[in-house]
């Protein structure tokens, strides 16, 4: 089964930069879609950044775009979010998802695997 585990959040400040990383393990193929999605305590589970492969292509929320950037490491089996100019309102539980049939890419419905969360909070 694929599982699917985060790292790499802690306790920033406004302004510094984050690499968020998920480790992937289990049965997978090269067509799956990947992503990152937060929640906010009180808010809804929102997309941030996707990509889809073997074509690589990155999909990112109008709130992260130009800040984030989602990336993979073939070598690794890794999926990365690098995050730059953070803000307090990207305090929120971060979320690596996969799934093989995703129809939209920032619905979170699709995705049938899940990580546990790492926790990324932002002081002003």
């Amino acid at each position: 089964q694929v599982q699917l585990v985060e790292s790499g959040g802690g306790l920033v400040q406004a302004g510094d930069s984050l690499r968020l990383s998920c480790a992937v393990s289990g049965r997978t193929d090269s067509a799956w879609t990947m992503a990152w999605f937060r929640q906010a305590p009180g808010k809804d589970r929102e997309f941030a950044a996707g990509i889809r492969w073997p074509g690589d292509n990155t999909y990112y929320s109008d709130s992260v775009k130009g800040r984030f950037t989602i990336s993979r490491d073939n070598a690794k089996n890794t999926l990365y979010l690098q995050i730059h100019s953070l803000r307090p309102e990207d305090t929120a539980v971060y979320y690596c998802a996969a799934g093989n049939r995703i129809l939209f890419i920032n619905t979170a419905g699709y995705y049938t695997h899940w990580g546990q969360g790492t926790q990324v909070t932002v002081s002003s």
